[in-house]
């Protein structure tokens, strides 16, 4: 993110395993758990051209994302047949809007966002190197409103074991980062020894875990 070469040299080369086909079905399983309604001002950060987007739009009447990428933002538009309205914000960010949905592309940290009442992260934090992840959670808490809740996605491993991104994101460090909120962990899904990290990359452990984080 502060290497913004890193994340363009992925998406112009098309190296973005990190990227999922399909809406994300911890998405779909724990969304009901933010107490959503269709008014609700909905934040996903760092977003790539995720599927997830289209469905939080079928949901929600303000969906907004921010993605580093303009590769990434002009894919999602154009595989989804969507014709955006493209603005220029200071010449350092540009805002495709359709519809429900508004996609800053340029820097999380200084994209001119609202605040929003659910920010949703699958892929954001773990993202970001340790020595970021402080300052993304202050923006984070930053831009949620009060009564704000945010569904968080991490990954568990040894991070000696593998280098990242993804990241390595434990449970103590969410509690450090969002301590002052209300934390619920709802879901902790342990791989199996044939999953590709455990057979073929040989880690220890590799967990997704999901948590709910209320203001």
């Amino acid at each position: 993110m502060r290497d913004p070469e890193f994340w363009h040299g992925k998406w112009a080369s098309n190296r973005i395993g990190f990227h999922l086909e399909d809406v994300n079905p911890l998405l779909i399983e724990y969304w009901k758990k933010t107490n959503p309604n269709y008014e609700d001002k909905v934040l996903v950060p760092l977003c790539g051209k995720s599927e997830d987007l289209v469905w939080l739009a079928s949901k929600h009447e303000d969906v907004q994302g921010v993605e580093l990428s303009k590769i990434a933002v002009r894919a999602f538009f154009a595989e989804h047949f969507y014709t955006p309205m493209v603005t220029s914000i200071n010449g350092q960010h540009e805002l495709y809007q359709f519809d429900e949905l508004s996609i800053y592309a340029g820097d999380f940290f200084t994209a001119p966002v609202q605040s929003a009442d659910i920010i949703y992260d699958r892929a954001a934090l773990v993202a970001l190197p340790e020595e970021m992840r402080a300052e993304y959670a202050l923006r984070i808490k930053s831009l949620l409103n009060p009564g704000g809740r945010i569904l968080l996605v991490t990954l568990d491993y040894v991070q000696e074991e593998m280098a990242g991104p993804p990241f390595s994101v434990t449970e103590q460090e969410v509690n450090r980062l969002f301590g002052e909120y209300k934390i619920t962990k709802l879901n902790r899904d342990e791989a199996g020894e044939n999953h590709p990290k455990i057979a073929q990359k040989g880690l220890t452990r590799f967990a997704e875990e999901v948590y709910l984080i209320e203001s």
